[in-house]
């Protein structure tokens, strides 16, 4: 599985920004696809997921801001993200999990200014 993501920037604080992640490959595998960040000094936390069944799960610094959604058709899992903080400012990576395999996407940099 292959895993391209696109729109991250720079954007101020209160603004929105959607990143898409388009997954190719070996898709019939993956079970959930979904994105996490990580700031400078942190780990790695979730931001969304959503399953092949539909089931959505957000981290819990997100929930009402971020919205995940997927067009099956495109292979392509998006995360509207909206009411943006500066504590928002990380890197954002795409995820694709199965039983058997994870798949990492590049990441992509989201900077929010104050």
């Amino acid at each position: 599985v292959q895993l391209q993501a696109s729109g991250g920037g720079l954007v101020q604080a209160g603004g929105s920004l959607r990143l898409s992640c388009t997954a190719s490959g070996s898709i019939f595998s993956i079970n959930r696809m979904g994105w996490y960040r990580q700031a400078p000094a942190k780990e790695r936390e979730l931001v969304a997921t959503i399953s092949s069944g539909g089931t959505i799960n957000y981290g819990d610094s997100v929930k009402g801001r971020f919205t995940i959604s997927r067009d099956t058709a495109k292979n392509t899992v998006y995360l509207q993200m909206n009411s943006l903080k500066p504590e928002d400012t990380a890197v954002y990576y795409c995820n694709s999990w199965s039983p058997l395999y994870t798949y990492w996407g590049q990441g992509t940099l989201v900077t929010v200014s104050s």
